[in-house]
């Protein structure tokens, strides 16, 4: 090269730096929220977009199940767990404790609180769930199921083949299952965006998750697991300090966080752990890196052996080691044989863990080794079986599965069937032949609606009865705003805004709602129309005077068929952790939180399957139509309340106001010339202007030649929400 070459100019510092920048900002690799902390982070409504998806916009999983042969599928399953695989030797030639762990670990993150966690996007498969320390080894069963799922491809998607292994894994022990449903969809990268605790170290002490770690309800909410990395509780005891009685009040906490009840909680442990064993022969200092820290040449494995096998009778998967039954391959009561058949004492495994032994055993009831059936070895039980005989409620309830062991079976297996289908939503997503003819309370069943009234007769009646836009709009809203994408469940489907609790929920403004109800009632019962059909269609009467009165004339589309659930086909203890802190899009909050009125309102967005252009088209909408909570004017920027105009995004956009904070939270916006206050607002108002991204789509909202633009949008949006929970109804 000359002299004059780029590369003969570059001087000796420089050369062999690597010449892309690292991270989205500068050379030192910092982020937007790097510097800025205090910044609201979108990220969450941007998860799951579409670009993400290596299967194309035409690939449609429902549509590829059909064309699956299940019970091909079945067999294929049934000789993958029972042929072990060299590389990774199953426990006495058997991976049914295996996939039994790999189901109930993607299950079980799984909360009420948010809907969120779960087996039903195989996000067990991404970080942070993948490299849990709960979840060590969980990745080798999913590379021993991989041959199965690259003979299927894409008519079976991770998340169903897990849990369906771990079905089959029970099967295969013995047990009658309950059944099984096809229908959860992959996602392709990491919900990285979700909240899982605020510690920074792995299975650091739980006491900073609770406000006292004696009293278990204290536990921050949404949060189940009482540490970060595991799936329920500690193994070992409270913060791995081992007392029965302590760990069996963390248990029925962390348990209700998941759904479950007392007897599911018992039929769950017991039944969990009568098939498999822990692994914790080896000490922690002899694995490598957990999956996202492995090295390349690990190939998305983790905590690979040091040194030696690392296999069989060496696997690390947790801090005990033994298993809990005689036969650990085979479905039957020995889980409660050996727990009351013998008293306990505390001992250490090898990897130094806390755990409980015998303090005498007949040889031939012990555990035979993992690999040579010759030798025989001592059982365990962890701090949480050992709440099982200690609590006087768990212990009640082994008593009556000892006293009926056919009971014991089927409670499992419907328990089973709950922690592996829970965040799967109404029964009209589920597909396949196992899919149960039995209608569960926890599945928040729904009879069918009529399609066969008037819709413009109902309409009409609904205009004539009195009901104000913001009336008939915040009913609908506060109908709809209930669903969950995390779990589907909630929306206005059901029409459960009339039953307990929802009705008496301070969002929904009981009296308000009485009054609402009082009219709608008589209009469905009239008409032959669901009472669900009726709010709905009353909201998008409203949504269309509004639409009117800013001249246009868009219709906003609606579907019927909804139906009406009664008090008997809801569970109101599990609906009442969704009943809402707050709603951005009512400017409603209940209290002050530590958490900003902004970021919950993204929370309550991203719930909704919202994007970050159809919450704030949605703002806007529901500020200029006056559907504030308890009729507040915070937001309200237009002198026509009731038009659906993009009035709210010219205020926020014109530099002729001011914006001025006063006491409570709130803020004025003033005229700058004469500091007149034009208007008030709340700080969900006033991010629409402040954050770059949201002014960036509010700026698109307040542009002159984009009016009608906004109407579109708005009841594509609105419309979108009304009908999430419509899974009858092709999308």
């Amino acid at each position: 090269m000359d002299g004059n070459s780029v590369e003969s100019k570059l001087n000796d510092s420089s050369r062999g730096k690597c010449p892309v920048l690292h991270g989205s900002m500068t050379a030192t690799g910092a982020t937007v929220m790097d510097w800025w902390p205090s910044a609201l982070n979108l990220d969450i409504l941007h998860q799951h977009d579409t670009k993400t998806n290596p299967l194309g916009a035409d690939y449609n999983y429902r549509e590829a199940i059909k064309s699956l042969d299940v019970e091909a599928l079945k067999a294929d399953l049934r000789t993958c767990l029972t042929e072990s695989v060299e590389w990774w030797p199953g426990d006495w030639g058997s991976y049914l404790g295996m996939m039994a762990r790999v189901a109930w670990h993607a299950a079980g993150s799984y909360r009420l609180a948010d809907g969120r966690g779960g087996a039903g996007t195989g996000n067990i498969r991404f970080a942070p769930l993948n490299s849990w320390p709960d979840n060590v080894n969980t990745d080798k069963g999913r590379r021993i199921l991989w041959p199965v799922k690259k003979k299927y491809g894409s008519q079976v998607s991770w998340a169903d083949l897990m849990v369906l292994a771990g079905t089959v894994a029970y099967e295969l022990a013995g047990l009658k299952t309950y059944g099984f449903a096809f229908g959860r969809e992959d996602i392709w990268h990491p919900e990285k965006d979700t909240y899982w605790g605020a510690e920074k170290e792995w299975l650091a002490p739980s006491d900073t998750r609770y406000e006292d770690v004696s009293k278990p309800s204290t536990m921050e909410n949404p949060l189940a697991a009482v540490q970060m990395g595991l799936i329920y509780v500690n193994p070992e005891g409270v913060n791995g300090t081992p007392d029965p009685a302590k760990t069996a009040e963390q248990m029925r906490e962390t348990f209700a966080r998941m759904a479950m009840n007392d007897e599911e909680t018992v039929a769950l442990t017991a039944g969990g752990h009568t098939i498999g064993k822990c692994h914790g022969a080896a000490t922690p200092d002899t694995i490598g890196a957990e999956p996202e820290g492995a090295g390349v040449e690990d190939q998305g494995l983790g905590w690979m052996p040091k040194q030696g096998r690392g296999i069989g009778r060496n696997v690390l998967a947790g801090g005990p080691e033994g298993a809990w039954t005689t036969n650990p391959t085979k479905w039957d009561m020995g889980f409660f044989d050996m727990l009351f058949g013998h008293e306990w004492e505390l001992t250490k495994s090898p990897a130094g863990a806390q755990q409980w032994k015998p303090v005498s055993i007949k040889e031939e009831d012990m555990p035979v080794d993992v690999e040579d059936a010759s030798i025989r070895v001592m059982p365990l039980m962890t701090d949480a079986d050992m709440a099982l005989k200690v609590d006087p409620a768990y212990r009640a309830i082994c008593e009556k599965f000892i006293a009926d062991p056919d009971y014991f079976s089927e409670t499992f297996a419907k328990a089973w069937f709950k922690l592996t289908h829970r965040d799967m939503g109404p029964k009209a997503r589920w597909i396949g032949p196992y899919v149960p003819s039995e209608d569960l309370i926890w599945q928040d069943p729904i009879p069918a609606g009529s399609t066969s009234y008037d819709v413009e007769a109902v309409k009409a009646k609904i205009a004539d009865s009195g009901l104000s836009l913001a009336d008939m709009v915040s009913t609908a809203w506060n109908s709809a705003r209930t669903y969950r994408g995390s779990d589907m469940r909630g929306g206005a489907n059901g029409a459960r805004i009339r039953l307990a609790p929802q009705k008496d929920w301070a969002a929904n403004e009981p009296e308000v709602l009485a009054r609402v109800l009082s009219v709608l009632e008589p209009i469905a019962a009239e008409t032959g129309a669901s009472v669900a059909d009726v709010i709905v269609l009353a909201g998008n009467v409203g949504v269309e005077q509004a639409i009117k009165a800013a001249g246009f004339s868009t219709p906003v589309p609606f579907t019927a068929g909804r139906g009406d659930a009664t008090a008997e086909m809801t569970d109101a203890d599990s609906f009442d952790p969704m009943e809402p802190a707050a709603d951005g899009f009512r400017n409603f909050q209940k209290q002050d939180y530590v958490v900003s009125p902004e970021e919950m309102m993204l929370d309550r967005a991203q719930l909704l399957g919202l994007t970050a252009a159809e919450m704030t088209v949605l703002i806007g909408g529901m500020r200029a139509m006056g559907a504030n909570h308890g009729g507040s004017d915070h937001g309200v920027f237009t002198d026509r309340k009731g038009a659906l105009t993009p009035d709210f995004f010219d205020v926020l956009t014109d530099m002729t106001y001011s914006w001025v904070p006063v006491d409570g939270g709130s803020y004025e916006i003033r005229d700058r010339k004469s500091g007149a206050v034009k208007y008030t607002a709340s700080r969900v108002d006033l991010v629409f202007g402040s954050n770059s991204i949201l002014r960036a789509y509010a700026e698109v909202y307040a542009q002159n030649d984009n009016a009608e633009k906004f109407v579109k949008d708005f009841v594509a949006a609105w419309t979108k929400v009304m009908n999430a929970d419509r899974f009858d109804v092709a999308a």
